[in-house]
């Protein structure tokens, strides 16, 4: 099973982030073979949370994924969106064509508002990175949809959901990473 999982920071935690990058790294590593994608979102040069798409057997794997991580016991974040997701693009961010760093890239979120939109991948789009629908713990229900993508900026990558179908849309600045 597919997870989604973005810690959002808490403000003022960069120094505590920057701390315990180590542990970080050791914890992801881990979970190397189940990774889909990985990467802070950023505000400048300022982490304003950590992406990671990951496979994992069940529901209570992912959350002890999310809530074991370093960062999250020593109170860097301020919250966890952790939600099933399915891998539409099915690859990895490492197997994207487009490079690791070429570009501007961000994290996508459309928060669902009814019926569900966008469950597969819009058409001849060679810059997303990772595409889905964010799902409920059994995957029945849409909640809405999480992409990665490679885009001129936050409006060309908020124009691959349905704009009229979300409660709200986020886009965040994001790179991809791991241990450099």
């Amino acid at each position: 099973m597919e997870f989604f999982c973005y810690h959002r920071d808490r403000p003022g935690s960069a120094a505590l982030r920057d701390e315990l990058l180590e542990a970080h790294w050791s914890y992801m590593d881990r979970f190397a073979d189940e990774m889909i994608a990985r990467g802070p979102t950023l505000d400048g040069d300022t982490p304003t949370g950590s992406v990671h798409i990951v496979d994992l057997p069940d529901p209570a794997a992912a959350r002890a994924f999310a809530f074991d991580e370093p960062n999250y016991q020593a109170g860097a974040y301020r919250d966890v969106l952790l939600r099933r997701w399915r891998n539409v693009l099915g690859r990895t961010m490492w197997d994207f064509p487009g490079g690791p760093t070429a570009g501007n890239r961000y994290l996508v979120l459309g928060f669902g508002a009814g019926q569900a939109a966008d469950l597969s991948a819009p058409p001849d789009r060679d810059d997303l990175i990772a595409y889905g629908p964010l799902l409920s713990d059994d995957g029945s229900a849409w909640l809405g949809t999480a992409a990665l993508v490679r885009a001129s900026g936050p409006d060309a990558a908020r124009a691959i959901l349905t704009p009229d179908r979300y409660a709200g849309i986020e886009v965040h600045n994001w790179q991809s990473g791991g241990r450099r």
